[in-house]
């Protein structure tokens, strides 16, 4: 096992090489935060139904182009709660290609791409 005196010299070492006010945030890449993002989103949806869409946009969040389609259809409760983005087009994109052309608002695919 290291010695504290000898992990707190080196990271001491690391940290004078660093220079200040110099961003050394390394961000993933798309592809991987839509992956990352759709399994998250496939974990919530096996514990249980998903809040619906409309209770989403009543608590003020907004919803992409599909998400509000389904908000203003006549469809049933099950529905509502369904994850649209395992159906869309756009989370394949997403996760396939680093900048995928996508540009509708509110679309966290769409999201992944900014830095």
């Amino acid at each position: 096992m290291p010695d504290k005196n000898q992990e707190e010299e080196l990271f001491e070492h690391f940290a004078a090489g660093i220079e200040p006010g110099v961003s050394t945030t390394i961000q993933a890449p798309s592809r991987l935060r839509s992956r990352i993002y759709s399994a998250l989103m496939l974990l919530e949806s096996a514990q249980g139904r998903l809040r619906s869409i409309p209770a989403t946009k009543a608590e003020g969040h907004d919803l992409c182009v599909f998400e509000e389609l389904v908000r203003i259809a006549p469809v049933g409760q099950k529905l509502r709660s369904l994850n649209i983005c395992r159906l869309c087009h756009a989370r394949l994109l997403g996760e396939v290609m680093e900048n995928p052309p996508i540009y509708w608002g509110n679309c966290p695919y769409v999201d992944f791409k900014k830095p």
